[in-house]
């Protein structure tokens, strides 16, 4: 297989994270995001669980800890060489896969949650994403979502400063259409999670139920 061009964008993209996970520190830390935390009451015991871009592991390794068997992805090589090592170091397995988060294949019915935490995408791509993770949700399987928000640029504690990558409660929650939204948040929370990730900050908060 060819490389891909040195203005392709997912080599880019590639070529960032890569960039960010190299070396031994964990730079979102190896605690699990508080929000999924938090969530964890409304995923079933022993789920199938597919994390997106799940970068160096630390949410995809705890919820394999809490006993679901977990399925991550992530574009980046070098965070999932290191969340298969925090999943050693920890004494769990966590299936892993290098690939584009856009473009990987979920499935249908395939998933009793999907977990997505700090996914930045173009609206366009968000909307794609989020459609086709319904259809890859079993019938009563549960989305976890959060990410930084339209305001986080003015609290400079983390998250991209592109604009158009920080999107409303409102947007995200139309992605869900059909589904029961059994939370929606969009405010300011303290998010402490490792080097990049330090302070109150920003964020959207969504779970939506896929309907039986």
């Amino acid at each position: 297989m060819s490389s891909p061009a040195p203005d392709d964008p997912l080599a880019k993209l590639q070529a960032f994270w890569n960039s960010r996970y190299a070396g031994d520190e964990f730079v979102y830390g190896t605690e699990p995001n508080d929000f999924v935390v938090r969530s964890l009451a409304r995923i079933a015991e022993g789920a199938r669980v597919l994390c997106l871009a799940d970068g160096e592991g630390r949410n995809s390794v705890w919820l394999a800890r809490q006993g679901c068997r977990v399925t991550a992805v992530d574009v980046a090589a070098e965070g999932v060489a290191k969340a298969r090592r925090l999943a050693h170091a920890s004494g769990v397995e966590v299936e892993t896969h290098v690939a584009d988060v856009t473009r990987f294949d979920m499935g249908h019915d395939a998933w009793d949650a999907i977990v997505s935490i700090f996914l930045h995408l173009p609206a366009k791509a968000r909307r794609a994403l989020h459609r086709r993770a319904i259809e890859a949700l079993a019938p009563g399987g549960v989305f976890v979502y959060e990410a930084y928000g339209p305001q986080q640029p003015r609290f400079g504690t983390g998250g991209p400063p592109e604009a158009h990558l920080l999107h409303p409660l409102g947007d995200v929650v139309a992605d869900f259409d059909g589904c029961a939204i059994e939370h929606r948040h969009e405010g300011v929370r303290a998010v402490h999670e490792g080097r990049l990730h330090r302070g109150d900050g920003y964020v959207v908060q969504v779970i939506a139920r896929k309907r039986g």
